[in-house]
């Protein structure tokens, strides 16, 4: 990610939870963000198998009312922050056996801002003291996301 792409990073989790990240935070936000993407996808992809279908559209990914939230909580944020430029180089995914729309691809920044929404807000809510999240607090609030999406 470039310098500009950090400093954007470093200003989003500050306007979304006042937490200072820094460049070692970002191998754990972008591992953090293809496994979930992945997950997404895994699910959608059964989904479009179920119904019969070879591509998998937005409404075979599984995005719950809280996302949804945080979805529009990231818009609201992105007009400040830009972020969705930079999250769309992120938004990369490995094949699958079914192949996602282009409206679905489409749809992956801001997913992936909704859940950024979501990890910056969890952060606050399970360590509400902590400016500068550690090792421990990433394997804390990764560990939830794991077991909920």
């Amino acid at each position: 990610m470039t310098v500009m792409g950090v400093s954007k990073f470093e200003r989003f989790f500050r306007a979304a939870a006042s937490l200072d990240v820094d460049k070692n935070d970002l191998k754990r936000y972008g591992d953090f963000v293809d496994a979930k993407l992945y997950d997404f996808l895994v699910v959608g992809q059964a989904s479009a198998k179920a119904n019969g279908r070879d591509t998998v559209e937005p409404w075979d990914l599984p995005i719950t009312k809280g996302l949804q939230e945080s979805i529009h909580r990231f818009r609201r944020l992105d007009e400040e922050v830009e972020l969705k430029p930079i999250l769309e180089q992120l938004a990369a995914h490995p094949p699958l056996d079914r192949t996602p729309t282009q409206e679905t691809e489409e749809r992956y920044p801001e997913i992936i801002g909704g859940l950024s929404v979501a990890l910056a807000e969890t952060f606050k809510i399970m360590y509400p003291d902590v400016k500068n999240p550690q090792t421990g607090h990433w394997e804390g609030v990764t560990a939830v996301f794991d077991r909920l999406l």
